[in-house]
């Protein structure tokens, strides 16, 4: 009898270790136990981050700079992404950074004109990894309620512009037969959300997007990395009423870093519950359908002056 009772105790043992890391988790397991990016993996490579000018956009580039990467910052507000330039250059003097202020929301003609600039940069080095950060955050609403003007909105800031994007840059990327997108989408395009409709489907959109590309070109050397982080603690001054415990942003972006590195197809970067929730999801979807119809029932609607605090992506 003194096998059976070691083997259950090994079991049991096992099983609380497991338990304890997963309730300290802050993203999924292949992501955790991949090894963090060196920097020979990363020095020299170009990088085109949207989104460069606050936020997740702003440490990716200071991170991606630190690993010795060309930089390429595209935001809507020049001043902001001048800053930011001038903060990665005050510490990283030998590094390479081109600003070139952009809009999602423009024209295509405008769009195919930025990335004829990002391709000649850098002496037409071309981009390596494509970073689509840029997104909109709409006010929480229900989905009966959601204004046109909001939900076109979002679509072209957040699905539409990083489509025409990336059907403009990846012609430059097939012809190098190497090239890398790294989607920063949410979790909410994973698991749908009570009074986030149209930003819901914006990350559902993405995601089958970008993981339809991905099928259709990694044999020609193009890869997708699609990131869904869940609560982001991008803006730590401003005050939240979310009670879900926020992943901190130098953590988010050195998860979103390392997926990128490994050649991540998705990854997942959240706390407890949201992890287990998006895990629940994918492997169980009738009892995640059965959890979120309970949560969209006791969650109130929100009120019309009501807005979203922007600490997620």
């Amino acid at each position: 009898m003194v096998l059976p009772i070691a083997i259950v105790a090994v079991l049991f043992l096992s099983l609380l270790a497991f338990a304890v890391v997963f309730a300290l988790a802050d993203g999924d397991f292949t992501l955790l136990t991949a090894r963090p990016a060196k920097r020979e993996e990363i020095e020299g490579k170009v990088v085109w981050i949207t989104g460069a000018s606050r936020g997740i956009g702003e440490v990716l580039a200071k991170q991606f700079a630190k690993l010795g990467a060309r930089l390429i910052l595209s935001a809507r507000n020049v001043a902001e992404l001048e800053r930011v330039k001038a903060e990665i250059l005050g510490k990283n003097s030998s590094c390479e950074v081109e600003v070139l202020p952009m809009d999602l929301t423009t024209s295509e003609e405008s769009l195919r004109e930025s990335v004829q600039k990002a391709e000649s940069y850098f002496s037409y080095a071309g981009v390596d990894y494509m970073v689509h950060n840029a997104g909109r955050i709409p006010r929480l609403a229900s989905a009966l309620k959601i204004t046109e003007e909001s939900l076109m909105t979002t679509f072209q800031t957040n699905v539409l512009g990083p489509i025409a994007l990336t059907r403009l840059l990846a012609p430059y990327m097939l012809k190098r037969r190497r090239g890398h997108f790294i989607v920063i989408s949410s979790a909410v395009g994973k698991v749908h959300s009570p009074f986030q409709t149209d930003y819901c489907a914006s990350k559902f959109a993405l995601n089958g997007y970008f993981h339809t590309l991905r099928t259709e070109l990694l044999h020609r050397g193009i890869k997708v990395t699609v990131v869904c982080p869940g609560q982001i603690d991008v803006f730590p001054d401003i005050g939240d009423d979310n009670p879900l415990p926020p992943v901190p942003v130098e953590r988010c972006v050195r998860l979103i870093i390392t997926a990128a590195i490994h050649g991540l197809k998705e990854a997942w970067i959240a706390k407890q519950p949201i992890l287990l929730t998006m895990y629940v999801m994918q492997y169980m979807p009738s009892i995640g359908f059965w959890v979120m119809d309970k949560v969209g029932a006791a969650t109130p609607e929100p009120s019309a002056t009501s807005s979203q605090k922007k600490k997620a992506t």
